[in-house]
């Protein structure tokens, strides 16, 4: 019981800390959003103003959109707590640090994938995705963008000691956001379709569940290899 306290206590400490670096770093939270309204907006000037294109090309661009974003706000997961040290310390903790740094993810989805996730809706009705799609919209993005800050923070964990780890970070994770591309888009697709989209919220939660489930490990097993090498 004691053990399970000290646990809960150890990524409190974590999550309150994170969450007063990023408070006072607004710049960190703020960049992402900006960047994820200004891709967005760029495509309706590039291609036109046809309601119907804007609205097949709608889902597309917010996931693509919303991704990039994320990609943006990855390198610095880990980058900062490595230059000042306290990355070791984590690792010699004796508490579990899978533990740590799912807490560290939660936070960076708090105040990177969130406020995406809530400004889809505008985006949405910018594009003319029809109303009755716009909750497709919104719990696609809900659900997908926990799973780009799990997937996205094993890329952070594997460069973090590299000075221009940014690019590789981009190599590595891409191909795995993939299929959480895919099942975005397919769901808002099929709701602007008028089609059942349901069973793509369903394989989201489930590649959501195991990411959970395995990515803190494959998180923590990176930095181990990154900081020993």
């Amino acid at each position: 019981m004691s053990q399970s306290v000290s646990l809960l206590q150890g990524a409190k400490t974590i999550f309150t800390r994170d969450i007063r670096l990023a408070v006072r770093n607004r710049g960190d939270m703020v960049n992402p959003l900006i960047f994820f309204v200004l891709v967005a907006s760029l495509f309706p000037l590039g291609v036109g103003p046809d309601p119907k294109l804007l609205t097949i090309m709608g889902g597309g661009v917010i996931w693509v959109s919303a991704l990039l974003a994320n990609l943006l706000a990855m390198d610095s997961l880990f980058r900062s707590d490595y230059e000042d040290g306290s990355l070791e310390l984590l690792l010699l903790s004796p508490q579990p640090l899978w533990v740590m740094v799912m807490a560290k993810v939660v936070v960076h989805w708090l105040i990177t994938g969130l406020p995406l996730t809530l400004l889809s809706p505008v985006l949405a009705v910018m594009f003319d995705v029809p109303g009755e799609a716009i909750p497709a919209v919104f719990l696609t993005l809900l659900m997908g963008t926990p799973l780009l800050s799990l997937i996205g923070a094993i890329g952070a964990g594997l460069t973090v000691g590299l000075r221009k780890g940014g690019i590789l970070l981009s190599l590595l994770i891409l191909p795995l956001y993939i299929p959480v591309l895919i099942l975005g888009t397919g769901c808002i697709g099929a709701a602007i379709s008028e089609l059942p989209w349901v069973p793509f919220l369903m394989w989201q939660g489930a590649l959501l569940m195991l990411g959970i489930t395995f990515a803190p490990l494959a998180i923590a097993a990176s930095l181990r290899v990154s900081i020993s090498g």
